[in-house]
């Protein structure tokens, strides 16, 4: 959930064919070393969030695919991504031979129950020792037995100053229920995203954002087609830039994205934190967990290991909250983050506005319920 750079991904699909067999793929990680690799990576990440590149460069933090390929000099990083779960789950669920994936939360649970991940070595990945014990038995996957935590952040609106006053907070109702008076109709923005879109139009609603009402859902389906005739997109991998060259003015999103976009057009002359804000909405919002995990599929596991090995280092940790601006769930990270970023209630909130938020759960064969809705509600 993820962050501003050109990265230039390689975009290839290995199918199944070219892995090994399911037993193959869990017998090799049990047998995974700490820091032994097996092989390429062939890496499929959330839509930039990973610094490297010249933007990594250019925000001062380590390139995380240069430093794996120094480390490992026989190993060379295939970076493919992708811009949201659904879109992720399609892929591995088809056979795709992807060594590591970075499912969110909610995903892992339904990854697991399909039976489409391998069950991680953790004495190959002695990193996870650096975890903040508040991420280190997670319900949607207890133990860390098939995941690790990569970041965790929140769902809220971004928007103009011009448009929306947030000096006694911001409704979900700006982007659900604006108003005929509103200046910024057919200027908004929603993920492109089931459980998301789904999940903030239910917190609006008074529900929770993982309801196994039918009512409730239906009802949520619906305010999101009422509303459909004064948004401009349901967009999961732009809309920070729609926001800030105007296409937009008001556009729910995760926290990061926004608040890089806002660092990264910031200049000497202009501070794009006067112009745009972040807020998550009275009602209560999402608040989620993104995760490193091995699929079945996957050919190369030990060197997926090592991967998310590197990714657990304290200064490793660091560097990418510090450049996506999403919240560490690596306590051994702190010392390398920039005290402004833990100070900020953006990407830390404060325990009042935690109580607030919801962490998306697995809801088995319910899931199936939320995709028809979203379906219907985009028709």
């Amino acid at each position: 959930m993820k962050r501003l750079v050109g990265i230039i991904a390689v975009l290839a699909l290995v199918t199944a064919a070219c892995g090994g067999s399911d037993g193959d793929a869990q017998a090799l990680a049990d047998a995974c070393e700490a820091g032994e690799v097996d092989g390429d990576l062939n890496l499929y990440n959330w839509t930039e969030y990973l610094p490297t590149g010249p933007e990594a460069e250019d925000a001062g933090v380590v390139d995380f695919i240069a430093e794996f390929e120094d480390r490992y000099p026989d190993v060379n990083v295939v970076y493919t991504q992708y811009d949201s779960n659904e879109a992720m789950l399609a892929q591995i669920d088809a056979g795709a031979s992807y060594d590591l994936v970075v499912p969110s939360d909610y995903m892992v649970s339904i990854m697991k129950g399909s039976d489409l991940l391998v069950k991680l070595n953790h004495d190959a990945i002695p990193g996870m020792s650096n975890l903040d014990p508040t991420f280190a038995n997670p319900g949607y996957d207890a133990g860390n037995e098939y995941s690790v935590p990569y970041q965790w952040g929140t769902t809220g609106i971004g928007f103009n100053y011009d448009y929306l006053d947030d000096s006694e907070g911001i409704s979900w109702a700006a982007i659900f229920e604006p108003g005929e008076d509103a200046e910024y109709l057919g200027r908004i923005s929603f993920l492109d995203d089931t459980r998301e879109t789904l999940g903030a139009a239910l917190k609006y609603l008074g529900y929770s954002l993982n309801t196994t009402d039918q009512a409730e859902l239906d009802e949520a389906s619906a305010l999101i087609k009422d509303a459909k005739a004064d948004i401009a997109a349901f967009d999961s991998s732009s809309y920070w830039t729609l926001l800030t060259n105007g296409d937009t003015h008001v556009a729910m999103g995760w926290n990061g994205d926004f608040l890089a976009e806002y660092d990264g057009i910031s200049t000497d002359d202009f501070d794009a934190y006067e112009q745009y804000g972040y807020a998550i909405p009275t009602e209560g919002a999402a608040a989620w967990v993104d995760t490193m995990a091995i699929p079945m599929t996957a050919e190369h596991v030990c060197t997926a290991h090592a991967f998310i090995d590197m990714v657990l280092e304290p200064f490793m940790g660091g560097e990418l909250t510090n450049y996506n601006y999403y919240a560490s769930p690596n306590l051994a990270a702190q010392e390398h983050i920039y005290p402004d970023i833990l100070e900020w209630e953006a990407v830390y909130p404060s325990e009042e506005t935690m109580t607030s938020l919801e962490f998306f759960e697995d809801l088995g064969d319910f899931e199936i319920n939320y995709s028809d809705a979203f379906a219907q509600a985009k028709s």
